[in-house]
C-alpha cells in the first residue's frame, strides 16, 4: 500500500503506483499476505485422476488422461444421466428407496434425516461464526468511522495509522500464537506470516509518528519504506511452505515456469502501462528510483507466488488457506486503489480506503483459527475432494497459459497504439515465450509417462478383477447389474453376461431381502466421509438352482453401487457346526447343559412365565457306574447313547431333552396354559413315572450283554418370578433325595429339601472351626477273637460334638467333609490321635494294635505324605504292628501300580494293611489280587445277613474260605447279635467288631476293658489262660504273606 503525500501521479495500474512527477518517493503502507495452512492429505484416494498425477509430477496444465477403472467397461448409464431410478421397493428398485450418490447419480436409499448435532458438532459450527460475526461488526465499524471522518482530523490520524498498526499487530500474535500451541509441520509458515505482519505494523507505526505525533510529513525515504519492503519476502517464503511441494525434479522446473509465466506476463502488462515512465528517473537518485520500482515489483512477485500456488494447496486446512488468500486480495485490492489518480490526490490518512487494508489484517488474525474442523488436521468429505477436482484442476491447467496471453495482449496493444516497444517488455516476452515452450515440452513428455503409467494400472487391476475369485458386481439405481467380473462362473455357476441385466433382487432369497435392503438403505443415508462399513450376508441364487451364502462389502460408485461378493457357503456351514458342537452333547447328540440352561432361561421369560405347568426333569442312572466297572467304559457309552434316544423319543416336539453330563439327564416339560397346578403335577408325574420305567428297561449291548439300570429322577415346577438356576437347582435337590430314599423313584421338589441344603451348609462351615476348636473326640471299639474272646486291637473312630452339645453321627459329617473338602485334614487328625494315644496305651503296658481306615484317594493325596507317617510313627515309637490301616472299597480310577507302590511303603514301615468292605465292591477281587493286604474285614451288609439268608451265608463262607486259603486273617464288622457270632465262627471267622462285644469307648472305659482283657463269647469252651494270645499275630513278611502274582 502506498500513500502519497503530492498530487500528480503517474498513469494508474492496478500492480503498480508511481509518481515520476512529484519529489516523494511512494511510501507503501502494507497489510497482510495469504496464510495458506496446508499438510499432506493423508486420506487421499488410492487412485488419483491424472490430473492429480500430473500436479504431483509437475504438470498443472496436462491435459486428463481418462481411463476407465480397470476392468469396469463403459456403458450406458456410467454417469447417471440416462438412469432412472423406479420407485421406492419397485421390482426394478427393490435395492432401497431412492437417495442421493455420489457422481450426481439418483441411487435408491433414504435421505438422512436432520437431526440435532452432538456437543461437539455444535462446538465446531458454533464458534468458527461466532468469530466471523464478531469480525464483521469490527470492520464493519471501522469502514462506518473512516466514511464518517471519525469526528476529528486528528483523530482520523490516529485511526488510519496506529489503527492499522494494531490490526497488523494482531495478526502477528495471532498467528505466532498458533504456531507455538500447534504441532504442526507448517509451524514456519505461520511464523513467517507473524514477521511479515510485524514489518507491516512497524511501518504503518512509523507512519503514525511522523503525522501524528511529530505532525510533519513523512521523509522520503524513510524506515518506514524498510519496513514496508520487508513485509513481502517473508510473505512469499511463508507460502512456499504452505506449498504441495512437487515429488520430482521435473515438478520443481515446472514451477518455477509456472512462476515466472505469470509474473513475466505480469511484468509485461505493468511495464507497458505504467512502470515504463517510473523507470525514466529524470535527474532522480538511483535510490529513489529502485524504490519507486521495488514497491510493484513486490506486488507482483507476490501475487505471481499466490497463483503459482493457489491450485497446489493440499486438500487440508482449505478454509484457513481460503481466509488468508482473501486477506492478501483485500490488501492487493486497496494497493491497486491507491493508485488510482482520484483517490490518491485526495488521500488522507483515516479515510475508507484503509478499512480495506484493516479488514486484510483482521482477517489474517483469524485465517488460523477459522479452519473447518479444528486445524491442520482437518480434512474435508472425500466426496467434496472428487467434486472440486474436475474445475481446481482446469484452472491449473489453464493458468499458464492465460498469463502468456496477458503477456501477448500486453505486446500487441502497444504495437496497435503505434507505441514504441520497449526493450524490457521484448525480452519479457521472449523469455515467457520460452518458458511457455519449455513446460509445454516437459508436460508432453510427463503425460506420455503418465498415460503409460495408467495402462499399466489398467492391465494390472482389469487383471486383478477378472482374475479374482471373487465376483464384483455393478448394480445401477434401478437394481439392474450392469457388470458381473468374469469369477461368477466359478462361483456361482452362471455367465457373467447371463447375469448382466438380471436384476438383483430376482437373486437373492426372499428371506434375505429385507435385510439387504435395509443394510442398504443404512448405507446410503450415510455421508461419504462418514459411511459405515457395510457387510452384506445373504443367500444367493446358483446356476444350479440351490442357494449359496454370500458375502458383500458394498462401496459407492458414479451411478450405482458396487458389490464385491465372495462365496462364505462353506464357512457357514462350519460355523453352524462349530456352533452346534458348542451346545450339544457330542455323544449323545443331545442339547448339553448350556443349551439346556438357555432354553429353560427362555421358557421362564416368555409368555410361559407364568405357566405352572412348566417343570424342569433331572435323571440319574443309578448303576451306570457298575457298569463301566465291569464292562467298559465303551460299553457305558452305548449305554448313554441308547439311554439319550429313549429320552429324546419319550418327550414331545416342544419340550427339550438334554444331557448334563456323565450318566445325568434333564427335561424340559412346557406348560400348556392349564391353571390346574394339582392336576398339572398328577400329568408331570406321570410323564416322569413313564420316562423312569422306559430308562430302566433293558439294554442291548454290543457282545450280547444285557444290562439294566434305573433311574431316579426329581421334578421341579416353575413358580412366578423364579430364575433359571433356583429351578434346576430345586430339580436336583429332588433328584439327590430321589437317590437318597432308594433310588429308581420320581420326587417331587419340596421347600424343606432347600432346608436340608441349608442345614449341610451350615455344617460344612462349623466343619471348619471343629477340628481346631477341640470339638472332635477319639473313640475306640474293640476288635475281638472269636475263639478266646480276647480284646485283638481296637478300631478308632471320630466323633464330633459341637459346642452347643448336638452329637453328629460320622455319616453326617463324613459327607459335609467330603463336600467341603474337609477330608484330608480329618484323616490327619484322626491318624495323629490314634498313633498318640496308642503309645500312650503300649507306655503303660497295653500294646494293642489300633486301626484307623481311609480311602485309597487318601492314601495316594499328597496332603499325607509317607515321610509324614514314618515320622509320625518315629516320633511317638509305636511299635512295629501296632497301626492298621483299614483301605477302604478303592475308586476304580485310582491307579492299582501307584497304590501298590504306596502300600508297600507302608508295610515296610511295620504298617498292616486291611481290605475293608470286602465282598461289596466289583474292584474286591481285583484289589485282594495285587494289593498287598493282611486283613480282609467283611462287609457289614453281608454280616448283616449271614443268619437269615442262606445265599449271604454262603457268599460270607466262600469269602472266609478265601481269606484263609490266603492266609489271611478275617474280621467281620457289625456283629450286633450273638447268632452272627456264632455263624461266623462256625465258617471260621478270626474276629470280630460289633455291639455284641461293645460298642465305640472313651479312653477311660477303653482301658478299663483292656485291663479285664476279654469278653464272654456264646457257647465258648474255656482255653487255659496260659495258651491264649494277648493281640493279633505280629504282622508278617512279603513271604509269610502269600500274595497271588499280578
Amino acid at each position: 500500500m502506498d500513500r502519497r503525500s503530492d498530487a500528480a501521479a503517474p498513469p494508474s495500474t492496478t500492480l503498480a503506483r508511481d509518481d515520476a512527477a512529484g519529489p516523494d518517493v511512494p511510501r507503501r503502507r502494507r497489510g497482510h499476505g495469504a496464510a495458506l495452512s496446508a499438510q499432506a492429505d493423508r486420506r487421499a484416494a488410492a487412485a488419483d485422476d491424472a490430473a492429480d498425477a500430473t500436479h504431483a509430477r509437475g504438470g498443472d496444465d496436462a491435459p486428463h488422461v481418462r481411463g476407465e477403472r480397470p476392468g469396469l467397461p463403459e456403458g450406458p448409464g456410467r454417469d447417471g444421466a440416462d438412469e432412472t431410478p423406479e420407485a421406492a421397493m419397485s421390482t426394478r428398485g427393490a435395492l432401497a428407496e431412492r437417495g442421493p450418490v455420489t457422481g450426481g447419480a439418483t441411487v435408491p436409499g433414504p435421505r438422512p434425516r436432520p437431526g440435532r448435532p452432538g456437543p461437539a458438532v455444535a462446538r465446531s459450527g458454533t464458534a468458527p461464526v461466532l468469530a466471523q460475526i464478531v469480525l464483521g461488526v469490527i470492520c464493519a465499524g471501522y469502514a462506518t468511522g473512516a466514511a464518517l471522518g471519525w469526528g476529528s482530523e486528528r483523530l482520523a490520524l490516529v485511526m488510519g495509522d496506529f489503527g492499522l498498526s494494531a490490526a497488523a499487530l494482531a495478526a502477528c500474535v495471532s498467528c505466532s500464537l498458533y504456531a507455538c500451541v500447534r504441532e504442526s509441520r507448517f509451524r514456519p509458515a505461520w511464523l513467517l506470516f507473524a514477521f511479515s505482519s510485524v514489518m507491516a505494523a512497524a511501518g504503518n507505526a512509523v507512519w503514525g509518528w511522523y503525522e501524528v505525533v511529530l505532525r510533519r510529513d513523512v521523509p522520503s525515504p524513510s524506515v518506514a519504506d524498510l519496513f514496508f519492503l520487508l513485509f513481502a519476502p517473508p510473505a512469499i517464503v511463508g507460502l512456499l511452505v504452505l506449498a504441495k511441494k512437487p515429488v520430482t525434479r521435473a515438478g520443481w522446473v515446472c514451477l518455477g515456469l509456472d512462476a515466472w509465466l505469470i509474473g513475466g506476463s505480469l511484468l509485461t502488462l505493468s511495464w507497458s502501462l505504467a512502470l515504463a515512465h517510473t523507470a525514466h528517473f529524470d535527474g532522480e537518485s538511483v535510490a529513489r528510483a529502485a524504490l519507486s520500482l521495488a514497491y510493484p515489483l513486490l506486488d507482483i512477485v507476490l501475487v505471481s507466488m499466490v497463483l503459482a500456488l493457489h491450485f497446489r494447496r493440499s486438500h487440508v486446512n482449505r478454509s484457513a488457506i481460503n481466509t488468508a488468500i482473501a486477506a492478501l486480495a483485500i490488501t492487493v485490492l486497496c494497493d491497486a486503489l491507491f493508485t488510482s489518480p482520484l483517490l490518491r490526490e485526495n488521500y488522507s490518512s483515516g479515510q475508507l480506503l484503509d478499512a480495506g487494508w484493516f479488514a486484510g489484517s483482521l482477517l489474517l488474525a483469524y485465517a488460523p483459527w477459522g479452519a473447518r474442523g479444528g486445524g491442520d488436521g482437518a480434512v474435508p468429505p472425500c466426496g467434496q475432494r472428487l467434486h472440486s477436482r474436475p474445475v481446481a484442476g482446469s484452472l491449473a491447467a489453464l493458468t499458464p497459459y492465460l498469463a502468456a496471453a496477458v503477456c501477448t495482449l500486453g505486446i500487441l496493444y502497444n504495437v496497435v497504439e503505434g507505441r514504441r516497444v520497449d526493450r524490457v517488455v521484448v525480452f519479457t516476452g521472449c523469455t515467457v515465450v520460452l518458458a511457455l515452450v519449455l513446460r509445454q515440452g516437459i508436460m508432453l513428455l510427463d503425460n506420455i509417462a503418465l498415460t503409460h503409467e495408467l495402462a499399466q494400472k489398467e492391465n494390472h487391476f482389469r487383471s486383478l478383477v477378472q482374475g479374482s475369485s471373487d465376483v464384483i458386481m455393478i448394480a445401477a439405481p434401478s437394481g439392474i447389474l450392469r457388470y458381473v467380473s468374469p469369477a461368477a462362473a466359478g462361483v456361482y455357476g452362471r455367465d457373467a453376461e447371463e447375469l448382466i441385466g438380471s436384476e438383483l433382487a430376482s437373486l437373492i432369497h426372499p428371506e434375505d431381502l429385507g435385510g439387504v435392503v435395509h443394510e442398504v438403505r443404512r448405507f446410503l443415508a450415510a455421508s461419504p466421509a462418514e459411511e459405515p462399513t457395510t457387510r452384506i450376508e445373504c443367500r444367493f441364487r446358483s446356476g444350479r438352482g440351490d442357494w449359496l451364502n454370500v458375502e458383500s462389502t458394498v462401496n459407492r460408485h458414479q451411478g450405482g453401487l458396487i458389490f464385491n461378493s465372495r462365496d462364505v457357503t462353506e464357512r457357514v456351514r462350519l460355523q453352524a457346526q462349530l456352533q452346534h458342537n458348542a451346545e450339544h452333547d457330542p455323544l449323545t447328540d443331545l442339547p448339553n447343559r448350556a443349551l439346556f440352561t438357555q432354553r429353560v432361561r427362555q421358557a421362564l421369560a416368555g409368555r410361559r412365565s407364568t405357566d405352572p405347568g412348566t417343570a424342569v426333569l433331572f435323571i440319574d442312572l443309578d448303576g451306570f457306574k457298575g457298569v463301566n466297572d465291569r464292562l467298559g467304559h465303551q460299553a457305558g457309552d452305548e449305554l448313554l447313547v441308547q439311554a439319550a434316544r429313549r429320552l429324546q423319543d419319550s418327550v414331545r416336539a416342544g419340550d427339550t431333552a438334554a444331557r448334563l453330563g456323565g450318566d445325568e439327564f434333564a427335561a424340559l416339560i412346557l406348560g400348556d396354559g392349564g391353571r390346574d397346578r394339582s392336576d398339572r403335577e398328577c400329568q408331570v408325574h406321570e410323564i416322569a413315572d413313564r420316562l423312569r420305567l422306559t430308562l430302566s428297561q433293558p439294554y442291548h449291548l454290543e457282545g450280547g450283554n444285557d444290562v439294566r439300570v434305573a433311574a431316579s429322577i426329581g421334578v421341579a415346577f416353575a413358580e412366578p418370578g423364579i430364575s433359571a438356576g433356583d429351578l434346576l437347582r430345586n430339580a436336583d435337590l429332588a433328584m439327590y433325595r430321589a437317590k437318597a430314599a432308594g433310588k429308581d423313584r420320581v420326587e417331587m421338589y419340596a421347600p424343606q429339601m432347600q432346608t436340608e441344603i441349608v442345614r449341610r451348609t451350615e455344617l460344612a462351615t462349623r466343619l471348619r472351626t471343629a477340628l481346631h476348636g477341640g470339638e472332635f473326640a477319639l473313640l475306640h471299639q474293640p476288635v475281638v477273637d472269636l475263639t478266646t474272646g480276647r480284646i485283638a486291637a481296637v478300631a478308632a473312630q471320630a466323633r464330633w460334638r459341637s459346642t452347643q452339645g448336638i452329637l453328629f453321627t460320622p455319616a453326617e459329617f463324613l459327607r459335609v467333609a467330603e463336600d467341603g473338602e474337609r477330608t484330608a485334614e480329618l484323616g490327619r487328625w484322626l491318624l495323629e490321635q490314634a498313633v498318640e494315644q496308642a503309645a500312650e496305651r503300649a507306655g503303660i503296658g497295653h500294646r494293642t494294635p489300633v486301626s484307623i481306615r481311609l480311602s485309597a484317594r487318601r492314601l495316594l493325596d499328597r496332603s499325607l505324605p509317607l515321610g509324614s507317617v514314618e515320622a509320625l510313627l518315629t516320633r511317638h515309637a509305636l511299635p512295629s504292628g501296632s497301626l492298621m490301616i483299614e483301605l477302604a472299597d478303592s475308586d476304580p480310577r485310582i491307579s492299582f501300580d501307584e497304590l501298590e507302590q504306596r502300600l508297600v511303603a507302608l508295610r515296610r514301615l511295620g504298617v498292616r494293611i486291611a481290605l475293608d468292605g470286602f465282598g461289596s465292591g466289583y474292584a474286591a477281587i481285583n484289589a485282594l489280587r495285587r494289593l498287598p493286604v493282611d486283613v480282609l474285614k467283611l462287609d457289614r451288609e453281608l454280616v448283616e445277613g449271614v443268619v437269615e439268608s442262606a445265599r449271604l451265608r454262603k457268599i460270607t463262607s466262600g469269602l472266609l474260605r478265601i481269606a484263609a486259603d490266603l492266609g489271611l486273617q478275617s474280621v467281620a464288622d457289625g456283629v450286633d447279635v450273638p447268632e452272627q457270632v456264632l455263624a461266623l465262627r462256625a465258617m471260621g471267622c478270626t474276629h470280630g467288631q460289633g455291639l455284641a462285644f461293645s460298642g465305640p469307648l472313651d479312653e477311660y472305659r477303653l482301658r478299663r476293658a483292656l485291663v479285664r482283657g476279654e469278653y464272654p463269647l456264646p457257647g465258648a469252651v474255656p482255653v487255659p489262660v496260659g495258651n491264649r494270645p494277648s493281640a493279633l499275630p505280629p504282622i508278617r513278611s512279603n513271604n509269610e504273606t502269600p500274595v497271588p502274582p499280578t
